[in-house]
């Protein structure tokens, strides 16, 4: 590598230094960003991310963003190409994306490094075992940013989108209360499946790529208006415009997930890793509930870890089964499995449900702001929650809104960290776009899945 580890983590050191005079410059320029130099390497100062607190209490500097040159990011993704099959090309485009991931969005970067903890040895196992590239991991960052539960406006579902009828063809079971799509271990077993399949039509990781965006249909089509190239940059002019992107941003991932160090992106601490989680055998029909009250684990943290139940319960007729628990919680289930299997599943009752909707505890202010054509009641199925409890957060008593009024609302935290990556975050900047969300893709992948 060009910069060591070591001697970054010197540089990192000299910009502390000098954070102080950034710190006052900034304050002279309001929020805009400037670039000042330390130890030879130019750094990006973002007075916004000042004195962000690590989960150890301590301050890290994640107001400084390393400047690097093209040079630098070529040399370092030449690097990458050394140990990948799949050809990881750079370009203005891919550097675009790498700016999206390092610098506009690095905390949910760091988020998403994080969640890797977790998700990345079952994918590694599973491309492992078909033979495909490991690199292809990354492409559930594009997908889904990493969260288990992301949906789409169109219905794609988990950590790598599956549309409802298609994922029949994988064998992932959905009913009114398993979706399998959300299962890591499952979904990433369909992913690696289809990914082996589209592999063998287009003998090229690029267009395998493009293919999974688009399917195989589209990049087909790309090729024969392109007058039979087959090479991705050659047919790029001829794709829709979300497969056009979609492989830049997937070498950018790549880079910015193997250089978060240079970058000095901070993972962020999470409660679980892969090496802490253990299953559990289930053995009759068990409620989540029931577990979280017996384990002390929030039923938040169970559901996080158990994405696959859609109603909290596990019934008979989904037997067997597993359950993830954190490793400390499994000699507690054993012990009380059998008083688990006998206690009645537990109802949420109606005043249960309005005292949570109404509480702010362990949640999150937003501020909603006012379009056309929104009422109340509009707002708050958005939010899940009720036109009372909007009117109570602001101090409003008629049922006159305002287009552009700003209105508080209270959503659950764990609603603000991962759907934000997937609706607002990763992809939102102009001429730098993947809306794997929209109806186009999950459509052109559905029906082309199908029909070759």
């Amino acid at each position: 590598m060009r910069y060591t580890i070591p001697a970054f983590k010197a540089l990192l050191v000299t910009g502390v230094i000098l954070s102080s005079f950034y710190t006052g410059l900034a304050a002279d320029k309001g929020n805009s960003s400037c670039l000042a130099k330390a130890g030879g390497v130019e750094f990006l100062y973002k007075p916004e991310e000042t004195n962000r607190e690590n989960p150890n209490g301590k301050t890290s500097n994640n107001n400084l963003v390393p400047v690097f040159s093209n040079e630098d990011y070529a040399w370092r993704i030449d690097k990458l190409n050394e140990a990948s099959p799949i050809q990881l090309d750079f370009n203005d485009i891919v550097k675009r994306y790498i700016d999206v991931y390092s610098v506009r969005h690095r905390d949910k970067t760091a988020r998403i490094l994080g969640l890797s903890e977790i998700y990345f040895p079952i994918f590694e196992e599973y491309l492992d075992k078909y033979g495909l590239p490991l690199e292809l991991k990354y492409i559930a960052v594009i997908e889904s940013a990493l969260n288990p539960k992301a949906k789409s406006r169109s219905g794609a579902t988990g950590l790598w989108q599956f549309m409802f009828h298609a994922s029949r063809m994988f064998d992932l079971k959905i009913n009114s209360y398993v979706d399998e799509r959300m299962d890591p271990v499952k979904s990433t077993d369909a992913a690696c499946k289809y990914l082996q399949y589209l592999y063998r039509i287009f003998g090229d990781w690029q267009l395998t790529i493009a293919a999974y965006n688009g399917g195989p249909g589209v990049v087909r089509d790309a090729i024969k208006a392109s007058g039979g190239k087959t090479n991705f940059w050659d047919i790029a002019a001829f794709l829709p415009e979300q497969t056009r992107k979609y492989l830049p941003a997937f070498i950018a991932v790549n880079y910015v997930m193997n250089y978060n160090q240079e970058h000095n992106i901070i993972p962020e601490h999470l409660k679980f890793s892969y090496l802490k989680l253990s299953d559990v055998e289930v053995k009759k029909s068990l409620s989540l509930l029931n577990v979280s009250k017996a384990l002390d684990i929030s039923i938040d943290d169970l559901r996080r870890l158990n994405p696959i139940y859609k109603l909290d319960f596990i019934p008979q007729s989904e037997l067997p089964a597993s359950l993830t628990l954190p490793v400390d919680k499994v000699p507690a289930f054993v012990e009380n499995e059998s008083e688990l299997y006998a206690a009645p599943q537990t109802k949420v009752l109606y005043h249960d449900i309005e005292r949570n909707m109404s509480s702010t505890r362990g949640k999150k202010c937003i501020v909603h702001v006012v379009q056309a054509g929104e009422f109340f009641h509009k707002i708050a199925m958005k939010y899940s929650c009720t036109s009372d409890n909007i009117k109570t957060w602001n101090n409003l008593r008629g049922d006159i809104l305002h287009i552009g009024q700003r209105l508080k609302v209270w959503v659950p935290v764990s609603e603000t960290s991962s759907n934000a990556m997937k609706d607002v975050g990763m992809f939102d900047l102009p001429n730098v776009l993947i809306q794997n969300n929209s109806d186009l893709k999950s459509a052109n992948k559905h029906i082309s899945m199908l029909s070759n």
